[in-house]
């Protein structure tokens, strides 16, 4: 009868273990929770609103424009922005004095941004990315601190945690993040 317990047990402790394990893999490779700070990304996101980031969405395939990312702050440890991606590797982007964004000298169609853009930043006279590198800026562009500032700058592809894929809460706007 002890030898049956024990296996029992055992048996017990290897699920828990399993679970545990999966739930480890899920949350450090496959997605995490993040909570939005900020009015920069709106309408698209808002504050606090908490979304589920697809860690793995860039292993087979790099940022596509338009994608919302989250990015590590290169300047500050732990912390977190979440941006659109609007300039890929080795394009040049421009903001016009008149607030319109330029692609290689095309205008940028561009559905996501709220309103003419007032100020440029050192995108005002061309930044050409370089390999790995993204422009990305907030849909609320007047009221974001994004890849126009040397603050922020351009955001390297090892810098891009995962994708915003999710919103979770609050439930009136539960769904896919577009």
């Amino acid at each position: 009868m002890k030898r049956d317990g024990a296996i029992r047990l055992f048996k017990y402790l290897l699920i828990v273990i399993a679970i545990l394990s999966a739930g480890f893999m899920i949350t450090h490779f496959l997605v995490q929770r993040t909570v939005v700070r900020g009015s920069s990304m709106e309408p698209a996101l808002s504050d606090r609103d908490n979304l589920l980031i697809y860690r793995a969405a860039y292993l087979k395939s790099p940022p596509k424009r338009f994608d919302i990312v989250v990015f590590t702050d290169k300047r500050v440890s732990g912390s977190y922005y979440i941006k659109r991606v609007i300039g890929l590797p080795g394009e040049t982007v421009e903001i016009s004095d008149q607030g319109y964004i330029f692609i290689n000298g095309k205008r940028l169609s561009d559905k996501y941004g709220r309103g003419r853009i007032t100020d440029p930043g050192q995108a005002a006279y061309g930044i050409r990315l370089k390999r790995g590198q993204y422009f990305v800026l907030g849909d609320n562009r007047n009221h974001s601190e994004d890849s126009r500032f040397a603050d922020i700058g351009m955001v390297g592809a090892s810098q891009i945690i995962g994708k915003g894929v999710f919103r979770f809460f609050p439930f009136d706007r539960f769904g896919k993040v577009r």
